[in-house]
């Protein structure tokens, strides 16, 4: 996607379509006055009769009725009251102008940025939430029906209507949006993909792609060093299954010493049949997503590779589906993890945290001082928190709200649960073993990340269960139904900003 860097005025407009954002009170905007002589006075009465709405989030699409070299149409976005708008709302409005312009099948568009500016959202801000919501919005599923020959749709060049000085700086902006945008759109992607083209080596080789590309240092361990290590957790997930597990680090070396590094854990469960805990049928449908965690932190690392933020990171993946066979693992095992602790295991489908386990050891193994673990860890996130927000557990109030201020910056809702110690003695309760992997249903969210916690020791640590965020049931401001790629933005945006401190 080409940005061109020229500051376009409305007679100089070269596309079809340009987006303008319209609120209650036009003569608050700036140049109003010149745009409505552009376009024509009758505007002003169409959007006092209604005609065109400022209902926020609501698009409204015209022809240009002059003549033009390019200009066909103008797409109007409804933004309500300028005082109360926020970059949540303008990121999702531009969702919706991706979907729109999807639908259109433009090629090329313009944006008015200053008629999205508050006084406390800058020309800059806009051209970031502009590439990252349209870029988010404009995502279709990949999908495999033979009948469609419909050609892959995509915007090949954006053009910026503005009067602001620095265009070099508003064009960074909408750059680093649509860096934003296309790693969650990654992710997505992974999380849309069926199990049966998904497996944890093809997890393995998508994170050695990212590594080539922007010079990863990358390891990648086979079923055969796994045993070797002792990564019980991993390996008695991995016992039902022809498929073989991987475990995948990614470093990203900010400095040449690589020291105080933030430490990614994913979950890459590649599909959860339960194993003999077995899921109801309809529970197994979208189990395909059970790997929401990974795809969250590789898409994280995608954006890292491209801003080089002055953060060093280790993210470490633990891969493989959880199958049922003569030789899956079962209810009364007791295993040993990488970190030899040992489990009892109550529940087959309590094997996310297994996975957690012995990845969380590994990344502190590697040099993480700090450790954030996301997981599609349980279906008691979604009972206690509902579809839209994510659950989240933390050991240090500091790091955990620095972490929340990240999540602020980019509207992805994180709700902190309680972990007491009444909670780990449950976790702690066995007559066999260390730990057990299924204390109850209550609580069950707080005892998923809990026991993930029994593997931290002191380290700071956020641990985030998207099981209710990662999938979307339904279409969405920022996207279809399927896959979010929830967290992608939040944690990249957290090491970010993390590299901006030092």
């Amino acid at each position: 996607m080409h940005i061109v860097k020229e500051a376009k005025t409305f007679e100089t407009i070269s596309t079809e379509v340009l987006v303008v954002g319209v609120t209650k009170h036009r003569e608050q905007m700036q140049d109003w006055a010149t745009f409505s002589s552009f376009y024509g006075e009758s505007i002003n009465a169409w959007l006092s009769a209604g005609d065109v709405s400022t209902e926020l989030k609501k698009l409204t699409k015209l022809p240009f009725l002059k003549d033009h070299t390019n200009l066909k149409r103008i797409l109007f976005v409804g933004l309500d009251e300028r005082k109360n708008l926020t970059e949540g709302d303008i990121r999702a409005a531009f969702g919706l102008v991706g979907k729109e312009l999807r639908a259109l099948k433009v090629k090329e568009y313009s944006v008015w940025l200053e008629s999205f500016t508050t006084e406390d959202i800058t020309v800059a801000d806009v051209a970031f939430l502009a590439g990252e919501g349209t870029g988010l919005g404009y995502y279709a599923i990949p999908h495999y029906k033979t009948t469609s020959n419909e050609v892959d749709k995509r915007i090949e060049a954006i053009h910026l209507v503005t009067k602001a000085s620095d265009i070099d700086e508003i064009v960074a902006s909408f750059e680093v949006g649509i860096i934003y945008a296309d790693a969650v759109n990654e992710a997505r992607s992974l999380i849309n993909l069926p199990p049966n083209l998904l497996t944890a080596t093809d997890l393995a080789n998508y994170a050695e792609s990212l590594a080539i590309k922007y010079d990863f240092e990358v390891e990648i361990l086979n079923k055969a060093q796994l045993e070797e290590l002792g990564m019980g957790g991993i390996l008695c997930v991995n016992q039902g299954s022809h498929e073989e597990p991987r475990l995948i680090t990614l470093k990203y070396k900010a400095t040449e010493n690589f020291e105080d590094p933030i430490g990614l854990v994913g979950k890459g469960v590649t599909y959860d049949t339960g194993g003999y805990s077995l899921k109801p049928k309809d529970s197994m449908v979208g189990m395909k997503g059970d790997m929401g965690g990974a795809a969250a932190v590789l898409g994280a690392m995608k954006i890292i590779g491209e801003l080089r933020p002055n953060k060093n990171v280790v993210a470490v993946i633990g891969s493989s589906d959880n199958m049922v066979s003569a030789t899956a693992f079962k209810p009364d095992d007791v295993i040993t993890t990488y970190s030899g602790k040992t489990v009892e295991i109550l529940n087959t489908d309590a094997e996310g945290r297994l996975v957690l386990a012995d990845a969380t050891t590994y990344a502190k193994q590697q040099g993480a001082t700090s450790l954030i673990d996301v997981a599609t860890l349980t279906g008691g996130v979604i009972t206690a928190l509902g579809m839209d927000k994510t659950g989240a557990l933390s050991n240090n109030d500091e790091f955990f709200a620095a972490f929340m201020e990240a999540s602020q910056e980019t509207d992805e809702f994180v709700w902190r649960m309680p972990l007491t110690e009444s909670d780990k003695k449950r976790i702690r309760k066995s007559d066999v073993a260390d730990l057990n992997n299924s204390p109850g249903r209550d609580g069950h969210m707080i005892f998923g990340g809990g026991f993930v916690g029994e593997f931290v020791g002191d380290t700071p640590w956020i641990h985030l269960d998207i099981a209710g965020t990662s999938d979307a049931v339904a279409v969405h401001d920022l996207g279809p139904k399927g896959g979010t790629g929830v967290m992608v933005r939040t944690i990249a945006n957290f090491v970010q900003r993390l590299g901006e401190e030092k």
